[in-house]
C-alpha cells in the first residue's frame, strides 16, 4: 500500500478507502443498509400478522434473504466507515406498521407491499448499478457483486408476491403507488440524513 492508504478486510477481499468517490460510496451504503433495515421491518410485520397463515413460511423465506442482507450493509458500513441514517428509528416503526399493516388486509394485502417495495428497491439498486459502472466498475468491483445480487433477491421477491396473488389486494394499484410513493421518499431522505 502506498504511504498513508487505509486498508480494511472485507469478506476475502481488502477495501482500500483510498481513491474511491467517498460521498458517492457513503450515500449508496447508508441508503441500502437504511432500505434493508427497513425491509426486514416490514417483514416483521407482517409475521407478526402472518406468521402462522399459510403464506408465513413464504414471508418468512423472504425475510431470511432480508437478514442476510442487513448483515452484509452492516459488514460495509464498518469497512467503508459510514455512518447509518439519523431515521433508523423512524424506519423501525413505519417498516413494522407497513408490514402489518399490509398484512391486515391478509395474504394478497402482504404481497401487494412485497412487490411495491422490491420493485422500488431493485429499481433503485439498477441505478446504484449504473452509478457505479460509470464511476469505475473495476474499483468498485466487489460492492457491484453484492448489490447486483440483492437486486436479483429483491426481483424473486417481487416474483413471489406477483405468483401469490398481489395484484388482487383490495385497491392494488393505489396500494402499489402509495408504497411506492413512499419508499421514493425514504430512499430521498436516508441518502441524505
Amino acid at each position: 500500500l502506498p504511504a498513508g492508504a487505509v486498508s480494511l478486510r472485507l469478506c476475502s477481499t481488502r477495501v482500500t478507502l483510498e481513491g474511491i468517490n467517498k460521498p458517492v460510496i457513503d450515500r449508496i451504503i447508508r441508503v441500502d443498509h437504511a432500505g434493508e433495515y427497513g425491509a426486514n421491518r416490514i417483514y416483521a410485520g407482517q409475521m407478526a400478522v402472518l406468521g402462522r397463515s399459510s403464506v408465513g413460511p413464504i414471508i418468512q423465506q423472504m425475510w431470511n434473504q432480508e437478514k442476510d442482507h442487513l448483515k452484509k450493509f452492516n459488514e460495509l458500513m464498518v469497512a467503508y466507515r459510514v455512518r447509518p441514517t439519523v431515521l433508523l428509528p423512524f424506519w423501525n416503526v413505519a417498516g413494522f406498521v407497513l408490514g402489518a399493516g399490509s398484512a391486515l388486509l391478509g395474504k394478497k394485502g402482504a404481497m401487494a407491499c412485497t412487490v411495491a417495495v422490491e420493485e422500488s428497491i431493485s429499481d433503485h439498486y439498477n441505478s446504484q448499478i449504473r452509478t457505479l459502472m460509470e464511476e469505475d466498475p473495476e474499483k468498485y468491483k466487489e460492492l457491484l457483486q453484492i448489490i447486483k445480487q440483492f437486486r436479483d433477491d429483491e426481483r424473486e421477491h417481487h416474483d413471489i408476491g406477483l405468483e401469490h396473488d398481489a395484484e388482487a389486494a383490495p385497491a392494488y394499484s393505489v396500494l402499489k403507488t402509495a408504497i411506492q410513493l413512499g419508499c421514493k421518499a425514504a430512499i430521498f431522505l436516508s441518502e441524505r440524513i
